[in-house]
């Protein structure tokens, strides 16, 4: 796992980056807990399973959106961005691959044709206008 920080602010986590093969059977917790998105991954065993349950209504208050992407297939080539809009990192991410965005601006470039993700996003989404400011 990979958790990149600001380096204007080092106190501020931008996201966290775990590849296919790092992950274990213990579970590791991609968010800290006070981030508004939650992720976490484990590699389960045949038998495993959990009680039956259902989440209780809490009221929550945030002023972020926060996203993941789960790769299933093919690649891409990610750019995230520090809180002053310089580029952090740059890197390849492919199946099995997992991002999740705390506080980083971010794009990709999809290099394989058939390229498959899974996005994640805290909601409501009220739109482009009201969600995002471009970088560039």
């Amino acid at each position: 796992m990979q958790k990149i920080y600001s380096k204007v602010n080092k106190d501020i986590l931008l996201l966290t980056l775990i590849r296919k093969d790092n992950i274990t059977n213990d579970r590791i917790d991609l968010s800290p807990e006070e981030e508004t998105l939650q992720v976490a991954v484990k590699s389960l065993k045949k038998g495993t399973s959990f009680k039956p349950h259902k989440h209780n209504k809490i009221h929550r208050v945030t002023d972020v959106t926060q996203e993941s992407w789960v790769f299933l297939s093919g690649r891409v080539k990610a750019q995230f961005y520090d809180i002053d809009d310089k580029i952090i990192l740059e890197t390849e991410m492919s199946a099995g691959d997992c991002v999740v965005v705390f506080k980083a601006g971010h794009s990709f470039k999809v290099l394989e044709d058939n390229t498959i993700i899974y996005e994640f996003k805290n909601g409501p989404y009220y739109g482009v206008e009201a969600d995002k400011t471009f970088i560039i």
